[in-house]
C-alpha cells in the first residue's frame, strides 16, 4: 500500500508549533518567570505521538512498546517480589 509523504504537513506543525512555543517564551522571559518545566521536550513527544498512526512502520513500533511495557511490568514484579 502506498503511503504518502506526510514530511511536508510534519513540517507545517513543526513551524506552527515552533512559533507558539516562542510565542509563549516571550511572554514567560517578559513575565519573568525563569523557567519552562520541559515543555519542549513534553511538545515534542506528543508531536510525535500524533505522527506514529501515519507511519508505515507504525504496527512495528507498536508491537515493541507493547514488549517493553510487558518487560518493565515483569521487573516490577520481580523487584515487588524481592522486597517481600
Amino acid at each position: 500500500m502506498h503511503m504518502p509523504s506526510i514530511t511536508a504537513d510534519c513540517l507545517a506543525v513543526l513551524a506552527l508549533a515552533c512559533a507558539a512555543l516562542a510565542l509563549w517564551m516571550t511572554w514567560l522571559w517578559r513575565g519573568s518567570h525563569g523557567t519552562f518545566n520541559g515543555g519542549i521536550l513534553l511538545s515534542a513527544g506528543f508531536m510525535t505521538g500524533c505522527a506514529l498512526p501515519l507511519l508505515p512502520w507504525a504496527e512495528l513500533a507498536a508491537e515493541a512498546s507493547d514488549q517493553v511495557v510487558a518487560g518493565l511490568h515483569l521487573l516490577e514484579v520481580a523487584y515487588v517480589i524481592l522486597t517481600l
